[in-house]
């Protein structure tokens, strides 16, 4: 297992299919993980440090662990199988739960527990990203943050219905 990070939600081009981008902690590769609008929408607001007057979703199962006496002590992506990744939420009396990955990485912003990731995960799925720094491939990934700031302004929650 390595320490991830999630470097941000993206909206994937042309498609407008958002995914989230995790980052090795000690290395170049980047694991992108197509996820739901939901759960994008929950992991920007997170980045974002943005509060909900009513908890949603991943916070209420914050909460749940928590009064249950338990912590969330790790999150695990331990396989991607045909392009979906498990993941495994580790609680501080040893249980592990099954979880999707957009889900778990929710979850580990919320309650501020390490990310990690199975190597073969990374050695499968991961990908280099050239340009990273200095090229202005940044100008790109900026745009993309701004065009995904804007649908989540004007997203409502009839359009998750559809």
């Amino acid at each position: 297992m390595m320490d991830i990070d999630v470097v941000g939600v993206r909206i994937e081009l042309p498609s407008n299919q958002p995914l989230i981008l995790l980052k090795e902690h000690e290395g170049e590769r980047h694991l992108p993980i197509w996820i739901g609008a939901p759960e994008a929408s929950a992991i920007a607001m997170s980045l974002q440090g943005i509060t909900t007057p009513r908890p949603m979703t991943h916070d209420l199962l914050a909460k749940v662990v928590e009064a249950a006496g338990q912590e969330v002590t790790e999150i695990k992506i331990v396989d991607v199988r045909d392009a979906v990744f498990y993941a495994r939420i580790v609680l501080s009396n040893g249980a592990e739960v099954d979880s999707r990955a957009s889900d778990a990485v929710a979850l580990a912003l919320r309650t501020g527990s390490p990310l990690r990731c199975a190597d073969q995960v990374i050695e499968e799925a991961g990908v280099l990203i050239s340009g990273d720094e200095g090229d202005g491939s940044g100008d790109q990934n900026e745009e993309q943050v701004r065009e995904f700031r804007e649908f989540l302004a004007d997203i409502e929650p009839e359009d998750f219905d559809k």
